[in-house]
């Protein structure tokens, strides 16, 4: 089945993590799919929803509406975002008052995808051709496990990495402590939980942590390189899209 696929590459990672987007459109076309960026698209509108801005973020609800209303399908390298979309664009609309804007995002929903979930639930496939040769441990973010319920889609596709040394990451549904804002207005608290996530991720003596949404990784990037660890944060669309032993 050969799909259009309309990439969401959300403001944090286009700003931050362009090579996440890149494996992306890489992995997608290996696949045989058309893949396009609609290049109108901003910020889902989360940051301004969670931290008690909701009538703010309307018109960015709108304007992401106005933008993918037409694609087949929308596909996001990000749990958090895609979760926004799916769990609190309806809300959003609910306080617009707006009944056109509630059917609109009604009608779209169905079409807004997290990457993993969509490659193993809708395009029923795991084994995607690639090959990385490296110890690796998951981290599963809580936007994937608790919001989209992804289950274990992640880890389906990693198995099936060719050369993958996969480990088991010790608590590994436990919070890294990012959270958004959360991290800056708690820090003390976001520390501590970050701190028991990399000493979890150091028990492993994996190469690699990898997860399917970049913020977390940059919080656990993050300590894994003040620590100078050695271990580095990749995004999974990254391994998904490898097929030399280049990190």
């Amino acid at each position: 089945m050969i799909m259009r696929i309309s990439l969401f590459i959300t403001c944090f990672n286009d700003t931050l993590f362009p090579q996440t987007g890149r494996a992306m459109v890489q992995l997608l076309e290996r696949l045989g799919h058309t893949v396009d960026f609609p290049m109108a698209q901003t910020c889902c509108g989360q940051m301004h929803y969670n931290t008690g801005y909701q009538r703010e973020a309307i018109p960015l609800v709108r304007h992401f509406v106005d933008v993918f209303a037409d694609a087949e399908v929308v596909v996001a390298p990000s749990a958090s975002c895609v979760g926004m979309v799916r769990d609190m664009y309806p809300r959003a609309a609910a306080l617009a008052q707006d009944e056109e804007l509630q059917l609109r995002v009604a009608a779209l929903i169905p079409r807004v995808f997290e990457l993993t979930e969509f490659l193993v639930y809708q395009l029923k496939l795991e084994d995607v051709g690639a090959y990385y040769p490296h110890r690796v441990t998951y981290h599963p973010t809580c936007h994937s496990l608790r919001v989209l319920r992804v289950g274990d889609a992640p880890l389906r596709l990693l198995r099936a990495v060719k050369g993958i040394d996969l480990v088991e990451l010790p608590s590994a549904d436990t919070c890294c402590g990012f959270g958004g804002t959360f991290a800056v207005k708690n820090a003390d608290t976001s520390m501590a939980m970050l701190s028991d996530k990399v000493r979890a991720v150091l028990d492993t003596k994996a190469e690699v942590c990898v997860s399917a949404d970049n913020s977390c990784l940059m919080h656990i990037g993050g300590a894994l390189s003040r620590l100078r660890t050695g271990v580095h944060p990749v995004h999974i669309a990254e391994i998904l899209a490898a097929t030399s032993s280049v990190v």
